[in-house]
């Protein structure tokens, strides 16, 4: 390889530290650099892609590990039958479609909890207007008065 960019060439063009960088190759995510006469890493341009595909990837939230199963699906497409992008994609779509319920669920109730003015939880919990709905958990000896 003539010339190459080195590890903070790399890494600045990127946009990730040399911390990051040097895990990632570690990891097996990036191949292993050739070397110049002095022992300096020497990347391709390619290593650039393939780090801002890593990030991408986990910006969609797939984790390190399923990004390395991505990148070898990728390299063995002719081979065996591995899940490619389509297939963990679509589960990583679900996974993020039920993480939307949950918050939107936390949301409603959070949203309750600041509309009623609850300000102490250990009070609110007690109240039988706590929004909150872990009510049913609360002790027995309930008041009748407003609402937190």
């Amino acid at each position: 390889m003539n010339g190459g960019l080195r590890s903070g060439q790399v890494a600045e063009a990127a946009g990730v530290n040399l911390q990051t960088l040097r895990y990632y190759e570690r990891r097996g995510l990036l191949a292993e650099p050739e070397r110049s006469p002095g022992g300096h890493r020497l990347y391709g341009d390619e290593a650039v892609t393939a780090l801002r595909v890593i990030k991408a990837a986990q910006r969609l939230g797939f984790t390190l590990d399923e990004v390395a199963e991505l990148l070898e699906a990728g390299r063995h497409r002719h081979g065996r039958a591995v899940p490619g992008l389509q297939e963990r994609a679509s589960a990583k779509l679900a996974e993020v479609d039920a993480k939307i319920t949950d918050l939107t669920t936390i949301r409603t109730a959070l949203m309750a909890a600041v509309e009623a003015g609850c300000d102490d939880l250990t009070k609110c919990a007690s109240s039988p207007c706590c929004p909150i709905p872990f009510t049913d958990l609360a002790e027995e000896n309930r008041h009748a008065g407003p609402c937190c």
